[in-house]
């Protein structure tokens, strides 16, 4: 009996905290081309502050952002900017997001590692994913049907692609897929396949080509994975990659500053991204008010 009831208290306790843990606990939710990353980072700020929980989620830049304004997550990972039309829907929520700048994205074009195209202008990928260009020996390549590969709807870099790049709407026959990996696979396996994904998922990776890009035909032509060009924004499809939050409680204000310091940023870089130049710096102490 008294065991029992020894067990029956420890349950008790053991629940208690748990409860007390989640209400402490720091909820991070979006964009799948952050999550690795801020799964690191966060997991590394967790060892090096014991009492401090962190929960990271994925599921696209769109499900993290409409999460902050439905008040169910305390920070929104995104790939792309917040909308007009979001931010209206914050603030009638009695929320006014702010963004916090983590870390710098070349996105990636990717093809097949047999493909012997080796670079593209962005007016040819934007032709490519709006379904104008469909055989590769249209761009240089051999003779063969273009298969797109591409992100879901809710996606950041779905909606960066198709602002920035491509100016328009999708090809019908492009494959959506839940995230960088799967385009990843994708292409490995599809010797026809074209895809996107950011430079922080072709690190270490064999069986694709990541392709130079320019802005006309007249070049330059220039690599995702030179950091140079990307942080300079000399690559045409560079991009910063984003976090906004509800409001910044001092636990929330230790996380992004860890995430900005020179050990965040040097993971950063380790998760095969870049790290923030100068005025993206600035701007962030604007916002923390550091």
């Amino acid at each position: 009996m008294k065991k029992f009831v020894v067990l029956t208290l420890l349950a008790v306790l053991l629940c208690f905290t748990a409860q007390a843990h989640a209400k402490e606990m720091i909820q991070v939710k979006g964009s799948d081309t952050l999550i690795n990353l801020v799964q690191k980072l966060s997991e590394v700020y967790m060892q090096k502050n014991p009492g401090k929980y962190l929960a990271v989620t994925g599921g696209g830049s769109g499900t993290g952002i409409a999460a902050l304004i439905n008040k169910k997550c305390d920070i929104a990972d995104a790939s792309r900017q917040i909308k007009g039309s979001e931010v209206e829907q914050a603030v009638a929520a009695g929320i006014n997001p702010k963004r916090v700048i983590v870390a710098v994205d070349g996105l990636c074009i990717v093809v097949n590692a047999s493909n012997p195209v080796k670079q593209l202008t962005v007016d040819q990928v934007g032709k490519i994913y709006r379904g104008e260009i469909t055989n590769w020996q249209e761009v240089g390549g051999e003779s063969g049907p273009i298969t797109l590969y591409g992100r879901q709807p809710n996606s950041g870099t779905y909606d960066f692609m198709k602002e920035v790049v491509m100016k328009g709407d999708y090809s019908p026959k492009m494959m959506q897929m839940n995230g960088n990996a799967q385009i990843i696979e994708g292409v490995k396996a599809d010797k026809g396949a074209v895809g996107y994904v950011g430079v922080g998922y072709v690190k270490d990776v064999t069986g694709i080509t990541v392709l130079n890009v320019g802005r006309s035909a007249a070049g330059p032509f220039l690599s995702p994975l030179n950091s140079e060009e990307v942080i300079s924004g000399r690559y045409p499809i560079s991009r910063p990659l984003n976090q906004y939050l509800a409001k910044i409680t001092p636990d929330i204000l230790e996380f992004i500053k860890f995430e900005l310091s020179p050990e965040g940023q040097k993971i950063v870089q380790d998760e095969g991204f870049f790290t923030l130049p100068q005025e993206y710096v600035e701007a962030n102490k604007a916002v923390l008010g550091q």
